[in-house]
Parts: structure tokens; sequence; C-alpha cells
């Protein structure tokens, strides 16, 4: 049996115009093309493939054969893949980003992430994105090493060399524990009281944090790199620690933590802010993401009375 042979974009593109328009002559009409040219490049394409793709008989509308059917989804495939294609290099003759490297600080609230990277999908189809979220000073760890374009990061990126700023809101961080912890069963917890217990702290390796404390009240911690570790931590009682208050809102109203009335630590404002090279301007669709997330982040609300972490 011979094989099959190599069919046209052109010839796919007439195949998928008839079935969409119901016609050959509307076909045409959608391609600028003679009815003649249309049926001519149907007729290639039978011959290239060894297969019939319309019933033309006793029918005045083209009605597909079963193997029309069954090359139908792989036309549309292949002239989608090079629609895809050709806007891809179209960007990138434009100047739009191939793909962008993002990171952001876990303290960032998951729906406002969700928020923008879902309107990024849809305004920049053609670009890929990576994303990568980390704590404390490895946002700007990232972006001096060149891993990623642009993040948004904590308040460590402030004054480090080599790195452009700008204010993308801030969360309230809000000390918490279980309910069953003895600082959670306390209905008044007096000064230096969390110095007696196991704080939970967030840290990371990067050279910007590295021996350094940030909130920390007690002598005794446990020190995780992963938010989520700590959040689930928290919820066993093992220990006492500061929180993002959106993220666990829902814990509050549960009653699967408290939120812990310290005088001497009632919390604090963990600013973000966007971040990239100062040598390496970001691109188009990079520039977008960072104007979304300083214009979500100026609606942010400030806890009354608390001061900067």
């Amino acid at each position: 049996m011979a094989n099959p042979g190599t069919p046209t974009l052109d010839q796919l593109r007439i195949f998928l115009a008839i079935v969409d328009t119901g016609s050959f002559a509307a076909a045409g009409r959608r391609l600028n093309r003679a009815v003649s040219v249309i049926s001519y490049g149907i007729m290639n394409l039978e011959q290239q493939l060894g297969l019939t793709l319309f019933e033309r008989e006793g029918s005045r509308k083209p009605v597909l054969t079963t193997a029309g059917r069954a090359l139908l989804a792989e036309a549309r495939a292949i002239s989608q893949g090079i629609d895809g294609l050709r806007a891809k290099v179209k960007g990138l003759l434009d100047g739009l980003e191939a793909e962008v490297d993002l990171a952001v600080d876990v303290m960032l609230p998951a729906d406002r992430l969700g928020k923008v990277l879902r309107a990024f999908a849809a305004e920049f189809p053609t670009v890929s994105l990576r994303l990568h979220a980390e704590a404390l000073g490895a946002i700007t760890a990232m972006v001096l090493d060149r891993t990623a374009v642009v993040g948004i990061s904590g308040p460590l990126a402030a004054g480090v060399e080599g790195v452009e700023c700008i204010s993308a809101g801030s969360v309230p961080m809000v000390p918490v524990a279980a309910p069953d912890h003895p600082l959670g069963r306390m209905e008044r917890i007096a000064p230096g009281a969390g110095r007696d217990y196991t704080q939970l702290v967030l840290t990371d390796r990067s050279r910007f944090t590295e021996g350094q404390d940030f909130s920390v009240l007690s002598p005794k911690t446990w020190r995780l790199a992963d938010l989520g570790a700590k959040h689930a931590l928290l919820r066993e009682g093992i220990g006492w620690g500061n929180m993002p208050l959106q993220m666990i809102e829902p814990d509050l109203v549960a009653g699967t933590l408290v939120r812990l009335h310290m005088p001497d630590h009632p919390g604090g404002t963990y600013r973000f802010a966007g971040v990239w090279r100062r040598d390496t301007p970001p691109g188009p669709a990079a520039s977008w993401l960072l104007d979304q997330f300083v214009a979500l982040g100026a609606n942010d609300v400030e806890e009354e009375g608390f001061g900067d972490i």
C-alpha cells in the first residue's frame, strides 16, 4: 500500500473553511478564492491523502465522510499550531518576550497571584511563564542572579545594589497559635510570655537573610523554609508564630487558630515591592505583570497601629 503524501497548510485551511462555512462557495468567499480553486485544492488534498473527505453525491451541501471526520481534529490542531507559531514570531519581532520568569514572595495573597496570572494568560497567550515562590531575600537573589526577570519581594529588596523597586502593597502579619496551645488558652497574655514557648519562624538560605532574624521574639525557635509547613505546624499546636492575616482568616473563623493579643508583639505590616535588575529593564509582558501587582497592591488596607516588619 502506498504511503500518503504530505498535505500543504493551504490545503488544510481550505478543508477547514469548507467544514466551518458549510459549502465550497462560502469557503471561497472566506478565503477570497474562486470556487474552482477551492474544489481543486480539496481534490489535490484527497489525492495526497488517498482518502475521500467529502460526500458530494446526493447533497448540495458537502458532508464529511468517516475519514474526513477522523482527520478534522488533526487538521485543526495543525492550523492552530501554525497560528500560534506565527503569533509568537510576531511577538518576538515586536519585542515581546518568549518567556517570563517571575519570582513571588510566599506571603503574597494567593487570590491576588491567581487573578494576575489568569489575566496574564489571556493578555499574552504566546508568552510562557515560569513561576517561582520563595521566601524573604530569595526573591531579590533570584532577580540579581537572573533566575527571574522580575519579582514581587518582601521589604528586604530595599537598598540592594543593582535592584530597582516599586511599592506593590502590603499584608498584615499577626501572631497566632492553636486554641489548645498554652498561649492560645490565655485570656490575657503577659508581656514577654511568648519567649517561653517555641516560635515557628520562616527562613530561607539566600545571602540577603543569612544569619538575620525578623520579628523573632522567643529564643526557642523552629525554622522552616515553607510557609505551608509553618501553617500546618501552627494548627498542630507545635508552636506560635506570625502569619499573613488573609491566609489564616478561615482558621480564625473555624477556630483552628486563634489570634494572639500579645502586648509586646501585636504584629506588623509586611510590605511588597516589585523588583528588577537596574541593568535589565523588564520587557512588555514582565512590565505588564509588575503594573498589575502594583495596581492591586494600592488597594491594600493596613492594620491600625502596626509598624513595618
